[in-house]
Formats: structure tokens, C-alpha cells, sequence
């Protein structure tokens, strides 16, 4: 039996963070801004700390396509950010073989910028060269379908749908081989062909000996594309095991 060998060891990690509270904007001008900075470990008004993942741990393996579920709040993405190092764990430690690379539905591109220029920036943000994307350039092009209707790739991004925008976004992070592919919600944009493609591309990276993270509150997603599923609920881990288990129990549970 062939040696199991970790992507991702997560041991016992707290994620906190704080946010405005229901008051909105902070009130007061800098003056009183200033006097909130100088009250050294005072709370500042109209904020509220979050304990948004509660002692999680698991470890994911080579190979593995591992799927995030629960409902809303429950930290799924939390999680995510804090594997690719952009949340520090406020308690337990995080491994990781190689640089995790976060994909999302809202991660930034350039608005102003033409799809041509935003895929150069996106591969280079990827860890591709120069040659790499010259390259693969028109198959991320032709994988996202953004010119199946118009030459939109020489358009400015804020031209797109949010649809567009994110299967382009998924494009150009498939278009390379990664140690650990963290996917938040991108294969709910776009039409069937496209999440066929997707998951045809999904089982690829895992066959390149990749694994991948996947978000998504479609139930049918990650029973296609994960063989494997953690179901999170209130920051913690419910059930951990083979997805189709895992995903029936927490649609049961939420029926």
C-alpha cells in the first residue's frame, strides 16, 4: 500500500478576529480615533471579536479533493484563509508542504484592467513565468468561455458579470499544478459545461499529486467533484469522512 504523504496538518487552531459591531462606522474624528489607539488593550467602541474556527484538526493527504460544508458562519472560509497563512491562528499551528494558493469568488483582480493584462497579473500572482503564461494564455482564455459570446478578454474587467469574473479567476489558478488548490465557492458561477470542465480539471490537479480544498454550498458539487468531506458547524468539526456519508447527515440535518 503506497505511503500517505500530508499536505496539510491542522492541530488544534483557533481563528479570531474583530469586526465593527451592528453600529457601523466607528463614530468620532481622528482626534477620537487617536485616544482609541493610545488605550493600549481597550476594546474599541462599536467592535466585537469573533471566534470563528474552535480547535480544529485534520490532516489531508496527496491526491485528496477534500470539500468544505455547513451553514452560513460556520467557518469554512475562515478555515481557508487561515491554511493559506492570510488568518494567523490565534491558538494551534498549521503545516503545510508548499505554498497554498486561495482562490475565490472575490479575490482581487484589476477592474480598469483589460481580461488580457488581469490573466498575465493572475498567472504571475500564481507563481507562473512570464513563458509559462505567454504559453498557456489562450487555454486559460478558451477554458473560461469569457469570448464564447464577444472578444470580452480585451474588454476592462468591470465590464464582466460576477460570473464571468470568477470562472476567469478559476482559470488562470487551474491553468498550474499546486501543491494545495483552495477553492472558495468558484464552481457555482457558470453554466454546466463549465463545472464539468472544472471538475475534469479539479480531478487532473489531484492526479498531478495535488490536493484541493473546496467550498461550496452546493451539495451536488462536492459529492461529484470530493471524495472526501468535513462538515463544520459554529467553527467546529461535525463529521469528517467520505462525502456522500458526510454530506447526507448534514442534509438531514438541515431538512
Amino acid at each position: 500500500m503506497a505511503e500517505r504523504v500530508p499536505t496539510v496538518v491542522v492541530d488544534g487552531v483557533h481563528v479570531t478576529y474583530t469586526v465593527q459591531g451592528a453600529g457601523g462606522r466607528a463614530k468620532g474624528g481622528a482626534g477620537s480615533a487617536l485616544g482609541r489607539i493610545l488605550a493600549r488593550g481597550k476594546a474599541a467602541p462599536g467592535t466585537r471579536t469573533v471566534h470563528a474556527v474552535k480547535g480544529v484538526s485534520f490532516a489531508a493527504y496527496k491526491g485528496e479533493a477534500i470539500g468544505l460544508i455547513g451553514t452560513n458562519g460556520s467557518g469554512k472560509s475562515t478555515l481557508l484563509k487561515a491554511v493559506a497563512g492570510l488568518l494567523p491562528p490565534s491558538r494551534g499551528r498549521i503545516y503545510t508542504q508548499g505554498q497554498p494558493s486561495l482562490l475565490g469568488v472575490n479575490a482581487a483582480l484589476m477592474g480598469d484592467l483589460t481580461g488580457e493584462r488581469n490573466v498575465v497579473l493572475g498567472g504571475l500572482a500564481m507563481g507562473m513565468t512570464r513563458a509559462e503564461i505567454k504559453d498557456r494564455y489562450q487555454r486559460i482564455v478558451d477554458f473560461s468561455g469569457i469570448n464564447e459570446k464577444g472578444d470580452f478578454v480585451s474588454l476592462p474587467m468591470r465590464t464582466y458579470s460576477s460570473g464571468m469574473g470568477a470562472r476567469l479567476r478559476f482559470s488562470i489558478a487551474a491553468a498550474r499544478s499546486h501543491d494545495v488548490l483552495l477553492i472558495d465557492e468558484a464552481l457555482a458561477t457558470g453554466d454546466a459545461a463549465f463545472r464539468r470542465r472544472s471538475q475534469e480539471r479539479i480531478n487532473e490537479l489531484r492526479a498531478e499529486a495535488g490536493t484541493v480544498f473546496l467550498v461550496s454550498h452546493s451539495n451536488s458539487t462536492i459529492r461529484e467533484t470530493c471524495d472526501r468531506a468535513i462538515w463544520l458547524e459554529s467553527g467546529q468539526i461535525l463529521l469528517d469522512g467520505p462525502s456522500d456519508e458526510v454530506v447526507t447527515a448534514y442534509e438531514r440535518h438541515t431538512r
